[in-house]
This record gives structure tokens, C-alpha cells and sequence, in this order.
């Protein structure tokens, strides 16, 4: 049966948010979009709500009467434990929670590459890896991809968690070869997630597909996600005279890239 409720995506203000509303509407209908900031004006058959997800009384308002979500909405960055506690943490319960109550769902949840960012570059990881954060932030994408599994089987709701790579138009460093995602992609992966029949918990990995790809989805075939880009066609204008990245730097070492060099200091004997 078709799910007639709006679609709700949180972080609509955000650069992916912009790009994926006009697109969602033209895909399943009626839209609400929240953000904590304005960004209007609305589309035709969008709402707009300002809502910050830290407020579970705002959540619970915002997702009342709505279908699929899209969380996105959050902190996408590092920054300090307090603001990370309200925006990720809190808000991630108060969406999921909110859910519950109202019967809605299924949901598409933004995690992070940064929830197993301490992983050597090349190696290769599935679903089945144990979550390494390299950040703070990357400590609130675990929490959420960990709550979403306990809201999954404590009662039954389907939640798709997308460690999600680069995004962005283009890649635009060399990491980017392994980790970049392009938006058709990204939105390709979100409607095989709606598509599935059920989801439970899953785990997959928001990447397109890249020559040098260090994740794979091969361990959740029930989401027919099919990424049709590759980073390799920005190789010879990335790496023009070859791969001359220092390894021994954790920026390069690591999965994470620049988020692990950020106050990197392992204890030394």
C-alpha cells in the first residue's frame, strides 16, 4: 500500500537538504522539510517547519502525521561534546522516538564514514566491521546507528543507517577516489532503501562506486542499491603525477582523513 503521509526530511537547510527537496517531492509527493535555521521559501507541495531536533516537543509535533523520514538534521562536524550531546545525540533519540510513537517510518538515518574512520585506508570493510569513530562526531553517528539497531528490535521499526562517504558534486582530493558519493547516487541509495521490503537495522555504506571503494554493501542485498557514478573518471586530475600522499600522515593513513588528524596524539612509550 502506498504511504499517502508527507515524507519528513530533517536538515533540510543543509547543502544535501537543498539539492534533495525538489527531487523527493517529484518522487514520492508531499514533503516537510525542518531545519533549525529558515530556508524558505517552500516548494510547491512542501511544508516548512523550523524546528531544532534537540527539543523533543518540537519532534514529536514535526513528526506527528508524516510517513518515510529522512533524518539528516544534526551537526555534521567537530565540535565540542555539549553541542554534539543536544544536536546528534538527543536529537537522534527524539526523531526515533518520536517515530515510534506516531507509527511512522521507515526511516533513513544519516551516519557517517567517521563512525569507522580509525580503519587503515585500503582496507577493505562491510556491515559487519565493529564501529572505530575517529571524532566525537564520529562517537554520535555510532550512538545513533546503535540506537537505531535497539529501536529496531525492541520494537520492530526499520531504520537504514547510511555511513556516508564525501557527497558532494565532484570529488576534490585524492580520499575522495575511495570515499566519494555522488548526490544521484546518495538519492539512489535512499529510494532502494524505501523500495526494501523490510529493513530491520541495516548498515550500509553511502558510496558510489568507486574503482577504489573500500566498502562494500554486499552483506544487505535486500537494498537494491545500484550506484551508477565512479570517482575514477577525477583520477588523472587529483593524482596527475601519481600517489605521492605521505601515508605516515593520519590524514592519509586512516579511513577518516582530516577528521582523524584533528588533535591526533596517540600515547607514545
Amino acid at each position: 500500500m502506498t504511504d499517502r503521509r508527507p515524507l519528513l526530511l530533517t536538515g533540510a537547510a543543509g547543502l544535501l537538504g537543498r539539492w534533495l527537496r525538489p527531487r523527493l517531492i517529484e518522487k514520492y509527493g508531499a514533503l516537510r522539510s525542518s531545519d533549525v535555521v529558515e530556508f524558505g521559501p517552500a516548494l510547491p507541495n512542501e511544508e516548512i517547519v523550523i524546528a531544532d531536533v534537540a527539543d523533543a516537543t518540537s519532534v514529536d509535533r514535526l513528526v506527528a502525521g508524516t510517513g518515510r523520514i529522512i533524518h539528516f538534521g544534526g551537526i555534521s562536524y567537530e565540535t565540542t561534546f555539549d553541542k554534539l550531546l543536544q544536536a546528534n545525540f538527543a536529537g537522534t533519540y527524539n526523531v526515533f522516538e518520536a517515530a515510534r510513537r506516531h507509527e511512522a517510518g521507515p526511516i533513513v538515518y544519516a551516519s557517517s564514514n567517521h563512525a569507522i574512520g580509525f580503519y587503515a585506508s585500503g582496507e577493505h570493510l562491510d556491515a559487519s566491521v565493529p564501529q572505530r569513530p575517529d571524532t566525537l562526531y564520529g562517537v554520535s553517528k555510532a550512538f545513533g546507528e546503535d540506537l537505531a539497531s535497539f529501536f529496531a528490535d525492541k520494537y520492530g521499526m526499520d531504520i537504514a543507517c547510511l555511513r556516508i562517504g564525501t557527497a558532494r558534486p565532484d570529488p576534490i582530493d585524492p580520499r575522495h577516489l575511495s570515499t566519494w558519493q555522488s548526490y544521484e547516487d546518495l538519492l539512489r541509495l535512499i529510494e532502494a532503501c524505501f523500495a526494501a521490503e523490510r529493513l530491520g537495522c541495516t548498515i550500509l555504506y553511502g558510496v558510489s562506486n568507486n574503482d577504489r571503494s573500500w566498502w562494500s554493501n554486499k552483506l544487505n542485498p535486500h537494498v537494491d542499491y545500484r550506484p551508477q557514478d565512479n570517482a575514477e573518471a577525477f583520477a588523472d586530475k587529483l593524482l596527475p603525477d601519481g600517489d605521492k600522499r605521505d601515508f605516515t600522515d593520519p590524514a592519509v593513513k586512516y579511513q577518516g582523513g582530516p577528521f582523524v588528524a584533528n588533535g591526533y596524539a596517540p600515547r607514545r612509550r
